[in-house]
């Protein structure tokens, strides 16, 4: 039996060192790590390389619930995925298990709450981006691509599919360029 750690964060300017300590220091023989959102299973490849090699009697084990993932249905897929495998999921905070019928209800729940956990936070988030937008002192981010040298190159006649070849972007983006209002000097659209 393998007992296997899972650490996640969302950004790469976040740590994952406690993370991987607890789980070692709960007796995770491997720990798997990466710094990708948990909104979606999907481009989690630590995560899918640790489901590949649990087998019957393995547990997979994180510190938090929310680090497995934000989403209930992708909380439970991964839970019904471990039952199929024979393997089991713990949790350290709080001390929880499938391995048991309580485990997974309290699992379910504990899911649920960090999609909701997730929703407040994108609310909270809006309401800022709203607030400062109101106030005048959001401006967005800054433009990556680079407008000016696209319209350069297309009123020199330049074909698209060329542009978009020698800046590495896609075709989409210089038709985006060309077809947004003119940039004022901070580089935003102009609003007139």
């Amino acid at each position: 039996m393998a007992c296997i750690g899972y650490a996640r964060v969302s950004s790469g300017d976040q740590d994952l060192t406690i993370q991987q300590e607890r789980l070692t220091a709960a007796g995770c023989t491997i720990v798997r790590s990466e710094k990708v959102s948990g909104k979606s299973v999907n481009g989690r490849d630590e995560l899918q390389t640790v489901m590949q090699f649990l087998r019957d009697g393995d547990e997979l084990c994180v510190v938090r619930l929310d680090r497995l993932g934000r989403s209930t249905r992708d909380v439970l897929n991964i839970v019904h995925e471990l039952d199929e495998r024979g393997a089991s999921l713990r949790v350290l905070e709080p001390e929880i298990t499938t391995g048991g019928d309580v485990g997974r209800i309290v699992i379910t729940v504990l899911g649920m709450v960090a999609e909701m956990e997730r929703k407040f936070i994108l609310d909270r988030q809006r309401a800022g981006i709203d607030a400062a937008k109101a106030a005048g002192i959001y401006k967005g981010r800054k433009p990556t691509l680079p407008y000016d040298d696209i319209r350069r190159r297309k009123a020199t006649g330049e074909k698209i599919s060329d542009i978009a070849r020698t800046l590495g972007i896609a075709r989409i983006s210089v038709y985006r360029a060309l077809a947004d209002k003119p940039l004022d000097e901070g580089g935003h659209a102009d609003q007139a």
